[in-house]
């Protein structure tokens, strides 16, 4: 197939360590201790829409904040540390959504060692979560389950129940969950399997994705998600994200219409 040599031959040119340099994900890569790993990535990712370098600086920014050590910090900030963070703003994240963020950071890691469990573990009964779309939605329930939690904040937490692509979130998942030779994903966690990965699907990436005609879908929701993913699962059902480096790049660093 035409479409699988063109997806294959931009993934090996970027999923490459030269692709960090200059994406989010460089973010976490700074770290070595799994937990800052996770916290930096998430950060990353939440932030992940618009200018790659302004998403980068940000989260330089926030972390400088955290004094290079955003584990430490959640875990063990006194209240005067909190003040740090007042002030920050990326987009429409601001000071408010990053304390309360820190809070739940606090709160989880003082009962689990991974964020993995937030998302793949029933906080009340601990039975394992087996499918992304049912992680997503009990993350977004179990993120916001704190008292006083901002209703505000609850918009940088996407769950599929609003038909939102989770673009954001899903490449958090990519970059946790998937592993290869090349050491640009973590492959941290263990509770599911690249297999089960749902494609990051942004403007870019379904604007590419239909002009290849692998998408139908009209509308960039959770629907045309699954339905990219589909496609991509049936060029390599036990990888199917790893397409996410050929589409991404195809949109953003060649412009492809």
């Amino acid at each position: 197939m035409e479409i699988q040599k063109i997806l294959d031959q931009k993934y090996r040119q970027y999923n490459k360590l030269s692709f960090i340099e200059k994406d989010p994900i460089v973010i976490p890569h700074q770290y070595t201790k799994q937990q800052d790993i996770e916290i930096a990535a998430f950060f990353a990712a939440i932030f992940a829409w618009g200018n790659r370098t302004t998403i980068i600086n940000k989260s330089k920014e926030l972390f400088k904040r955290m004094d290079e050590a955003p584990f430490d910090f959640c875990l063990h900030h006194k209240p005067k540390d909190l003040r740090k963070i007042v002030g920050f703003v990326h987009r429409t994240f601001n000071d408010t959504d990053a304390l309360y963020c820190i809070e739940f950071m606090k709160h989880h890691f003082t009962r689990s060692n991974s964020l993995e469990t937030a998302f793949f573990t029933q906080q009340l009964t601990g039975e394992k979560i087996k499918t992304v779309e049912l992680a997503l939605t009990h993350f977004q329930e179990y993120f916001m389950s704190l008292e006083h939690a901002p209703r505000r904040t609850q918009k940088h937490i996407a769950s599929p129940t609003s038909g939102s692509t989770c673009k954001r979130l899903n490449m958090f998942l990519r970059w946790m969950v998937r592993k290869d030779k090349q050491g640009v994903d973590f492959g941290l966690w263990k509770t599911i399997s690249p297999s089960d990965l749902i494609m990051p699907i942004d403007v870019h990436v379904a604007r590419v994705s239909r002009s290849l005609g692998i998408l139908q879908r009209p509308q960039t929701d959770w629907l045309a998600a699954l339905e990219l993913t589909n496609f991509c699962r049936s060029l390599d059902p036990k990888d199917p994200v790893k397409y996410d480096f050929a589409l991404f790049s195809l949109g953003v660093m060649e412009k492809y219409n």
